[in-house]
């Protein structure tokens, strides 16, 4: 008999206890939640813990104060106002005094977008990318109702307190892959965060979130019929895009999917619809409002690959099926950001930081100082 057997099962057992209660490790409490019948596997599982920190990152911000509608407009009180005009000064001023908390409450305050010195003057970029930004929360309000119904988002829902966004993605090439045969990896076999740290391909987002690739892999027939033309490579993408919104909002694949018929519509939860506008939103946002802005910012404020910065569902969602688990902010902000003020998008490439003074359609550009002369 070999005599190390029984001491090598009583190790394995040892470590595999100690992994379970020694320091640092505690099987999480869980909650439940049955979306179907029993037996169906229509059952969310979250961790508690994790939902109490989600609570607490989730808390929404009063605002500062409730304003006067009425008194003159601020597009009569103040120069180069393009996109809130129609409001009064009371209301400019609280949405002002809020985008600030919302986006740069440690930093150098109405100064991060403005010229102390010229208010009016558009030659710091962040005004000219604020300016869009409005621009997009407003059309989202107004024009993507089936997706964020009632309840709207603000600055507040993305940025909390942040100049940029804590969830967004860009181009990702890295690690770069060696050469020849290992050229062609589609961006898999790596690890990545967009994809829930797995190694389906990393660039899912720019197909689905920016692009608007086919997103329906599922056969609707048990044989191939010809007339489903999607592949291996296509179906993990699919599955990198729809993990992506898992971990984005915190939930799993039976929110918008019937465990029984992934694909169809009429067996699926409703939330599958509010999904599908999302998706499209998230294109519209990142294709007509965001790519655009590429001249306007600058190097460090891009990807490694020299592209802008883009918005996913983890950007609003935050970890939460509901952003802000429902609660709305656009009550106190309707006038301003429920409605779509000015509409007109200037061309950015001809904007140049620390010279262009009006930023809009007929952008005005201040000439350079003249060289110096011996």
């Amino acid at each position: 008999m070999k005599l190390w057997i029984p001491f090598a099962v009583s190790a394995g057992t040892l470590l595999a206890i100690a992994s379970f209660v020694g320091a640092g490790w505690d099987a999480p409490p869980v909650e439940s939640t049955q979306l179907g019948y029993r037996g169906t596997g229509m059952v969310i599982h979250r961790d508690i813990e994790t939902q109490e920190a989600l609570k607490a990152a989730n808390v929404v911000p009063a605002a500062p104060w409730e304003p006067d509608p009425s008194g003159e407009k601020a597009k009569d009180l103040y120069q180069n106002v393009q996109v809130l005009g129609e409001l009064s000064d009371d209301q400019f001023n609280q949405v002002m005094a809020s985008i600030t908390a919302w986006i740069a409450p440690e930093e150098q305050g109405c100064n991060y977008c403005h010229n102390p010195e010229n208010m009016a003057s558009d030659e710091i970029y962040t005004k000219v990318v604020a300016r869009r930004m409005i621009q997009m929360t407003q059309a989202i309000n107004v024009d993507w109702t089936p997706h964020v119904g009632a309840t709207g988002v603000t600055c507040y829902t993305c940025h909390r307190g942040n100049a940029v966004p804590a969830q967004v993605w860009s181009t990702s090439l890295e690690p770069k892959p060696a050469g020849n045969m290992t050229q062609d990896r589609a961006g898999q076999n790596v690890a990545s965060a967009l994809a829930g740290n797995t190694s389906l391909p990393q660039n899912a987002l720019a197909s689905y979130l920016l692009g608007s690739e086919p997103i329906r892999v599922h056969a609707t027939t048990a044989l191939p019929g010809g007339t489903t033309t999607a592949g291996v490579k296509e179906t993990e993408k699919t599955w990198s895009l729809m993990i992506h919104m898992s971990e984005s909002l915190g939930v799993n694949c039976v929110t918008c999917h019937n465990s029984r018929a992934f694909n169809d519509w009429d067996q699926s939860p409703p939330q599958r619809v509010t999904a599908w506008h999302g998706i499209r939103m998230a294109r519209d946002i990142n294709a007509t409002y965001i790519t655009g802005l590429a001249p306007v910012f600058p190097a460090n404020r891009k990807g490694p690959e020299g592209d802008v910065l883009k918005v996913g569902c983890g950007t609003c969602h935050n970890g939460v099926q509901k952003p802000l688990y429902g609660v709305s902010m656009l009550k106190d902000y309707v006038d301003a950001l429920g409605k779509k003020g000015g509409t007109a998008v200037p061309d950015y490439t001809t904007y140049e930081p620390g010279k262009t003074q009006v930023m809009g359609v007929d952008a005005v550009t201040t000439p350079p100082a003249p060289a110096a002369t011996n």
